[in-house]
């Protein structure tokens, strides 16, 4: 099992997809419980990216649109470190 660290921007754009009902709370808690299971899941479409704010890290798919960005921990290969959270697209897109 992994265990995640979320970034200050991870978390603040997380309360605003749950308060604006985009995301729903038992949707997420699946989609967490599968990353920290196994995060090459393949229902998760994990794979590389490359991103302008992030640079290289892993982007791993919610649901359709909605994306995680995160990338293992430097000190500790079981601990993901979750960077961003937004929509693969459009003004919302994480790249």
């Amino acid at each position: 099992m992994y265990n995640f660290i979320q970034s200050k921007s991870f978390t603040k754009k997380l309360k605003k997809l749950i308060a604006s009902k985009r995301l729903k709370y038992q949707e997420l808690e699946r989609s967490f419980r599968t990353l920290a299971e196994n995060p090459f899941n393949p229902s998760l479409n994990t794979h590389k990216v490359v991103t302008r704010k992030h640079k290289k890290h892993y982007s791993s798919r919610l649901d359709r649109d909605l994306r995680i960005i995160w990338d293992f921990d430097e000190k500790n290969n079981l601990v993901l470190y979750l960077l961003d959270i937004g929509g693969h697209s459009g003004s919302t897109g994480v790249y």
